[in-house]
């Protein structure tokens, strides 16, 4: 009994050991919600988007992940919704917590196909997913992800419509 107490000590020491020399990896998440009015019988829809900065591998990755569904079931119009529906996902950092985030890389995905094709979508797929081009991990730099949304309904009359969605938290160490 005791031998097999000894052994299991050793492997949780050992765990614990390379758990601490370890890279560190962490992740930050921020959901931000809105609703869209249709002209006409369209169907009123709520958006979802959740920004992620994460630090794994020595890498630094920001993505969005844009979600939605109908807010009524009763579907009359079923035409297109939006002229253009495209979000821009940055990844951002900044040398000091409290200092202003400066964009160290973009990327702009347009989702209007997807969203004139789908009334509802909560799978996490490329097709719904705009990732900014990686860094290589600064554990001393604060990093987060961010994105603005700038959709165009289809005969509302009143353009392009913009949405700064929540940042993720910072990720930093």
């Amino acid at each position: 009994m005791r031998k097999l107490l000894t052994t299991a000590g050793l492997a949780a020491s050992a765990l614990a050991t390379g758990v601490l020399l370890a890279t560190p990896a962490a992740a930050a998440s921020a959901d931000s919600d809105f609703e869209v009015y249709f002209p006409g019988n369209k169907p009123e829809t709520l958006y979802n988007v959740t920004n992620t900065a994460d630090a794994a591998s020595g890498k630094i990755t920001a993505k969005s992940v844009v979600s939605w569904q109908i807010l009524v079931d009763q579907v009359v119009d079923n035409s297109k919704r939006f002229t253009s529906f495209k979000i821009t996902t940055r990844l951002e950092s900044r040398p000091g917590k409290d200092s202003a985030d400066v964009v160290e890389t973009s990327r702009t995905c347009d989702l209007t196909k997807i969203v004139n094709d789908e009334y509802s979508w909560f799978l996490i797929e490329p097709v719904n997913t705009c990732v900014a081009p990686s860094m290589t991990y600064d554990g001393e730099v604060w990093w987060s992800s961010d994105s603005t949304i700038v959709y165009d309904i289809e005969g509302d009359g009143k353009g392009a419509v913009t949405k700064q969605l929540q940042g993720s938290p910072l990720v930093h160490g």
